[in-house]
């Protein structure tokens, strides 16, 4: 419940604390002292969007705070989903700057406004007049029959279970947007498989091909100059091999008598050994190197298809085709088996569809069954508010496809009169009639939807006398279930709280102030005569409000 409202430098209000209790708390005061502004700022620490005009002329920043007690609500799931700190006493807290700049604040950790109205709608219940419109609106009368069904645990169920099958229709249409996508490339793919395929590439090709072709485009140069190396090395005459056998040979011979000499003359014949084996390595080169000009055409045509192939996808070197060549391969496997994976997320719709709607009819049953003594409750409460003739009732048509809600629409259709046919309930009510037919809406559903706290902001409109009176019984018989707080013009309403506020204008030096004060019941007395008789409260209308509050 809402235990108290605190409002700082909000529109005409520049400090205002209220403190609220259980039961049912009304709120009066002239047309203009402010009570709209109250509930505006009420509405911000629920999660309505704010507006920096709100802002009272001259201050840079207000604050609305609002305190609450929840033990009894079954809020620490939320609270521990959001990682905020659960207490008793929940505090909400708005903070409005000149800038446009605001904060949101729940027991002191900032939130998101949209995770603030989602705990304000667990909080409180505002029905204004433009709420009367929500007659019109399917999903508000569905709601009402769920609240009378009782349906909530079916609800959740089939909520997550439509969910999931939703999740798997949403897969098996993108499933069929990438098959019909691919198989419109699936030709093209093969095409250039086929064509990286019949090239049957290997790693490291390229290089050994090019280095290849470079040999045998310059045979001639390299047997030259092998021949000559070979030559130099060891040719007739004076060569290098045989003075450096010379060499080697004295150095063993004079090594013999000199010992010192050992480690050169091994230096010298190691040396004689390895241009010994670069001579012969350089013959066997030159025994290999030859020009061959079939070889040469068909290392080029390899090479021309390897660029060809690279030029083709943008590529450089023969590993990334062949990776390229994997990955079309790959691709088109998937595309093969996408055929299984339809006919497979198929079947899993077709179930999940199956349940859905095994589900839904199971929910309409259920609300169905409860229709009848919904119209019967809401026909005998209607009467009690002095529409006797009232006819309603709750007309049920199923959807083509099941939504988030089930399979069901439901339509209020509402006659006032013996003799009028029934028809839809925003098509023929009056504004009195409607706003009574939504309060014994509201007073029915009141403890199926234990919400702490409900306000009703001049539902009265278009009542009063003894349906003013009764309107006001019932809000006082809903304020046995949960706090009700009234704000009204009719003294009957008036009469019937627990608690009683006056909100008022204040005139000040250079402005005008809202302010709010609790009435004694001296004072009570007062303002119900002066809502009977008007400005000048008559000996007759003290008398009358004595009658009312005694009663």
């Amino acid at each position: 419940m809402l235990r108290s409202l605190s409002i700082q430098n909000y529109a005409l209000i520049d400090s205002l604390h209220i403190a609220f209790d259980s039961g049912f708390s009304v709120i009066t005061g002239e047309t203009g002292a402010g009570k709209s502004i109250i509930l505006g700022a009420l509405s911000l620490i629920l999660g309505q969007r704010a507006d920096a005009r709100h802002i009272k002329q001259g201050e840079n920043k207000c604050i609305i705070e609002g305190v609450f007690d929840i033990p009894s609500y079954d809020l620490e799931p939320l609270f521990l989903d959001n990682d905020w700190t659960y207490d008793e006493e929940c505090i909400l807290r708005r903070e409005i700057w000149a800038t446009g700049r605001s904060r949101a604040f729940v027991n002191d950790s900032p939130v998101y406004l949209n995770d603030l109205k989602s705990l304000g709608d667990r909080l409180i219940d505002i029905h204004s007049q433009h709420r009367n419109l929500a007659l019109q609106d399917n999903l508000f009368q569905l709601s009402v029959v769920d609240a009378m069904a009782g349906t909530e645990k079916e609800r959740k169920e089939y909520l997550d279970t439509y969910n999931l099958y939703r999740a798997s229709e949403k897969a098996l249409s993108e499933l069929r947007l990438r098959a019909r996508a691919n198989k419109e490339e699936e030709d093209y793919l093969r095409f250039q498989l086929e064509a990286l395929q019949e090239a049957s590439l290997q790693d490291e090709e390229q290089e050994l091909l090019e280095e290849e072709l470079k040999a045998m485009t310059h045979a001639e140069e390299i047997k030259t100059g092998l021949y000559e190396v070979t030559t130099l090395l060891s040719g007739e005459g004076e060569s290098a091999e045989s003075l450096l056998r010379s060499a080697a040979d004295i150095l063993i011979r004079v090594q013999r008598v000199y010992p010192k000499l050992e480690e050169l003359a091994n230096r010298v014949e190691a040396a004689y050994i390895d241009m010994k084996d670069a001579r012969e390595e350089a013959a066997r080169y030159f025994e290999e190197v030859d020009f061959d000009p079939a070889r040469q055409q068909i290392v080029e045509e390899r090479l021309s298809t390897i660029y060809g192939l690279q030029k083709k996808h943008s590529v450089q070197t023969v590993e990334e085709l062949i990776a390229l060549r994997d990955k079309i391969a790959e691709q088109l496997q998937g595309i093969d088996s996408l055929d299984e994976q339809l006919a497979s997320l198929e079947k899993e719709v077709a179930e999940k569809r199956s349940t859905v709607l095994t589900m839904a009819e199971a929910l309409g049953k259920k609300r169905r069954a409860a229709a009848p003594s919904l119209e019967k409750q809401l026909m005998e409460r209607l009467a009690y508010v002095r529409m006797p003739n009232t006819r309603f009732q709750c007309q049920f048509t199923v959807k083509k496809e099941p939504d988030s809600t089930g399979n069901d629409t439901v339509q209020f259709v509402f006659s006032a009169n013996k003799n009028t046919p029934l028809q839809p309930v925003a098509e023929i009510a009056s504004g009195g009639e409607i706003s009574r037919l939504m309060l014994c809406l509201k007073a029915m559903i009141a403890g199926a939807t234990a919400l702490p706290t409900i306000i009703f902001d001049e539902i009265d409109t278009g009542t009063s006398g003894e349906v003013a009176d009764r309107v006001g019984a019932i809000m006082k018989e809903m304020s046995r279930e949960m706090q009700v707080i009234g704000i009204s013009h009719l003294p009957q309403i008036a009469s019937k709280g627990d608690a009683h506020f006056v909100v008022y204008k204040e005139e000040q030096v250079e402005s005008v102030a809202t302010r709010v004060k609790v009435l004694t019941p001296e004072e009570r007395v007062e303002e119900i005569a002066r809502m009977l008789s008007g400005a000048e409260v008559t000996s007759e209308a003290i008398e009358n409000a004595r009658v009312m509050l005694e009663g």
